[in-house]
This record gives C-alpha cells, sequence and structure tokens, in this order.
C-alpha cells in the first residue's frame, strides 16, 4: 500500500494513512483543539486545525473537554483527528453513527472533496444511502468471506434486475380493466396496483399507452429497481449479520 508493507512501513508508512475507528480512546479531560494540536504534531504536514474544527461542525466546540461533547459531537471529533494528518488513504469505520441528517451531508461533502483531490478512502457502513452516495465499489463480507463486489448500480445483479412499477387505479377502473398482457402480472397490495416488469419500458408504454386512451392519470407512478438493501438482503439471508465496505 502506498509502496510500503503495512507491516513494515514503520513512521514513513503510518504518517500518509488515517483511520477513524468506532471509538477513539481519548483522554476526556482534553479540550476538541487540544486533542487535534496533539494529534496534528505526530505528522510532518498536518492540517489546518481551525479549518477542520469548521469541517466537522465543532467551530464553537473547540475549547469544550472531549469528555464534555454529546455523542455525535466526539464522533464528529473522531473524523476530524482521522483527517488531520492530511492522509493519502483514509480508513472509516462507521464514520457518520450519531450524526443529525445535516452533519452527515456535511461529512459527504468532506469526503467528496478528499476523494476529488485523489485520496482514497475505505468505508465501513451499514447506511445504505450512504455506500449509494459515496462508494465507488463496494464489498459485501459475509463471515470474513467476499461473498459479492461490484458498483452501487451493479451489485448482485441489481443493474439487470426487473423492476417493480406501482400506481394507484383510476376511479372506478378495476384490474381486469387493464390492457391483457398486464392483467396477469399484476396484484394489488394496499391501495396500489403492482407490476413486476423484467422489461419495464415495454410495460410503461403499454400501460401509458392504455391510461391516455382513457384520459385517465396513473397517480403515484414509479418505476424501482431493487436497492442496495434489498441486495444486501439476498446476498447475506439467512446468515448472520453483515457489513459493507465500499
Amino acid at each position: 500500500m502506498l509502496g510500503f508493507d503495512p507491516d513494515s512501513g514503520g513512521r514513513r508508512f503510518r504518517e500518509r494513512i488515517g483511520i477513524v475507528l468506532q471509538e477513539a480512546g481519548l483522554d476526556g479531560e482534553l479540550t476538541a483543539r487540544e486533542a487535534l494540536s496533539f494529534f496534528a504534531s505526530l505528522y510532518p504536514h498536518p492540517r489546518d486545525i481551525v479549518e477542520l474544527l469548521s469541517l466537522v461542525q465543532l467551530d464553537a466546540k473547540g475549547r469544550e473537554r472531549v469528555r464534555t461533547l454529546s455523542g455525535g459531537q466526539r464522533r464528529r471529533l473522531d473524523l476530524a483527528l482521522g483527517l488531520v494528518g492530511d492522509p493519502d488513504v483514509l480508513f472509516l469505520d462507521e464514520p457518520t453513527t450519531g450524526f443529525d441528517p445535516a452533519a452527515r451531508r456535511q461529512a459527504w461533502d468532506v469526503l467528496d472533496d478528499l476523494r476529488r483531490l485523489g485520496k482514497t478512502i475505505v468505508l465501513t457502513s451499514h447506511y445504505m444511502d450512504e455506500v449509494q452516495r459515496l462508494a465507488d465499489r463496494l464489498v459485501v463480507l459475509l463471515n470474513g468471506r467476499i461473498v459479492a463486489a461490484g458498483t452501487p448500480s451493479s451489485l448482485g445483479g441489481r443493474d439487470r434486475a426487473g423492476a417493480e412499477i406501482r400506481f394507484r387505479l383510476p376511479s372506478p377502473l378495476a384490474l381486469r380493466d387493464l390492457p391483457d398482457g398486464l392483467t396477469a402480472a399484476a396484484a394489488i397490495d394496499d391501495a396500489d396496483v403492482v407490476i413486476h416488469a423484467d422489461r419495464p419500458t415495454a410495460v410503461l408504454a403499454e400501460l401509458t399507452a392504455w391510461a391516455l386512451e382513457r384520459g385517465a392519470e396513473l397517480e403515484a407512478l414509479t418505476v424501482t429497481r431493487p436497492s442496495l438493501e434489498d441486495i444486501l438482503l439476498d446476498l447475506t439471508s439467512p446468515v448472520g449479520s453483515e457489513s459493507v465496505a465500499p
């Protein structure tokens, strides 16, 4: 990694990586600024501390002791500590746990900026929206073994999977009023009609033409393919727990 054997790379190797673990064993009596200053002193080219506090939305907490920070604030500080050395490779283990939605989006923006600068990020996450938003490549691990790998759009054949078409029938129409080719494939789910289609474009063309002929509006019309969460559950079920590492 980075031209080094991680087992023997020593300080020159460690200076170029950053790690955000699920928990950091910080001295609770240090302030957030003091913790960052100490870690920054260990690196030859650290990032600016004031900038980092701003990036993780801790501007107003720099003089607060670590023990007084909330769980989400401590997690933000953990992320700042992982970034302080301006690493070329950054390892993140569930980095946004405890973040509110706004803080999570800002953390994602920070990671996007790092990626555009050519940094390599290895992220472990169970948040599928985070994975979808950030990952270029996914690896699914089950009991220590790789069971699938690919891009967010292609993992587990997601890009080739059939689509679900869902809509509400205009009153007073019923399933039997649908085109003959669609009636057998359609089912009622609560108030919605659901059609599973391997060729959704053709089905949609037939369905919308049918609706237009009747001057009807297909309310709540959606077309969806399996989500990353669906694919993950399919790949790992029924065995134990799972983790995703983009």
